[in-house]
């Protein structure tokens, strides 16, 4: 397997296609947004300059990099050929159906569909094909070339032969995958969505700060970010999501969203990529959060 295509040019989808690409694999990066592909190609460049300059790579290979990469705005063409296409559009579950739709009726036969959904249940995707034995999730952490994990999400009609060519070309890519059932927000965001959840009841209730409860769980519990920034860098709309999908799926009040993270997406307050969400976020410190990020 060699020829792979990426849906999506933003944080996850160019995070994915980077790794692809530094690994030798053919990338063929979709974008509906000529301007979300430059972006995200910029994003690549940008992080393997700081890969040079950690003494990763050297110029000759991020130049590899960038030519194994080829971008696409047409959805039938950037797929055709591909052995495996990776989805990582908005999590939004129909908008996610219908590229499914497409898929099956663009790709080869035999590809894999492989959806980076971090809650949507990968057999309700897998609906809107007819090949349900070839749907799986590969659920990336961010930033893709830096984070080892890889869930790998067996739907329903998964087969085993899927399954296993997932895993082994999940650790081609120097990752670890870990094989979860799909069940609502899998196993990282079961766990991770009501810590943020109840970090974020904890400030609503005027318990702590904000700095002081990430200084908490920082400190005392050795977590490398505190759960409020980990918000405001995941994005808090996407938080919203899932726990919105959680609630949904498990009709259990422990996932229901605290009121102040819907009240602050419902101002446009969503973390880093708005400039505002717990942390204030100016073009320098952004910046300066982003860089830290893969040093």
């Amino acid at each position: 397997m060699k020829n792979i295509a990426v849906i999506g040019a933003g944080t996850m989808g160019n995070g994915i296609a980077h790794t692809f690409a530094q690994f030798g694999f053919s990338v063929r990066l979709i974008d509906i947004s000529e301007t979300s592909l430059e972006k995200g190609i910029q994003t690549i460049q940008i992080n393997l300059d700081r890969m040079i300059k950690k003494g990763s790579i050297d110029e000759a290979e991020k130049q590899t990099v960038l030519s194994n990469i080829k971008t696409f705005t047409e959805l039938r063409s950037g797929v055709s050929g591909a052995e495996l296409v990776v989805e990582a559009a908005t999590e939004n579950e129909s908008l996610k159906l219908k590229i499914f739709q497409q898929l099956d009726e663009y790709c080869d036969p035999d590809s894999i569909l492989a959806t980076n959904t971090s809650s949507i249940s990968i057999t309700k995707i897998a609906t809107a094909v007819k090949r349900q034995d070839k749907v799986i999730g590969m659920h990336f952490m961010n930033p893709v070339p830096i984070m080892k994990l890889v869930e790998v999400i067996r739907g329903y009609n998964t087969s085993d032969e899927v399954m296993a060519t997932v895993m082994e070309l999940s650790k081609s890519l120097d990752k670890i995958p870990v094989a979860v059932n799909d069940y609502p927000g899998f196993v990282a965001n079961r766990i991770l969505m009501p810590m943020i959840n109840e970090a974020v009841e904890t400030l609503y209730n005027g318990v702590a700060g904000v700095q002081e409860i990430d200084t908490v769980m920082k400190l005392g519990m050795a977590h490398p970010m505190g759960p409020l920034q980990l918000a405001d860098f995941i994005g808090l709309d996407v938080c919203l999501s899932i726990l919105q999908v959680l609630y949904d799926g498990f009709k259990n009040p422990k996932y229901a969203p605290c009121p102040l993270l819907v009240n602050m997406v419902t101002a446009g307050k969503l973390g880093v990529k708005s400039g505002e969400g717990f942390y204030d976020y100016s073009e320098s410190r952004k910046a300066e959060k982003v860089s830290a990020s893969f040093s």
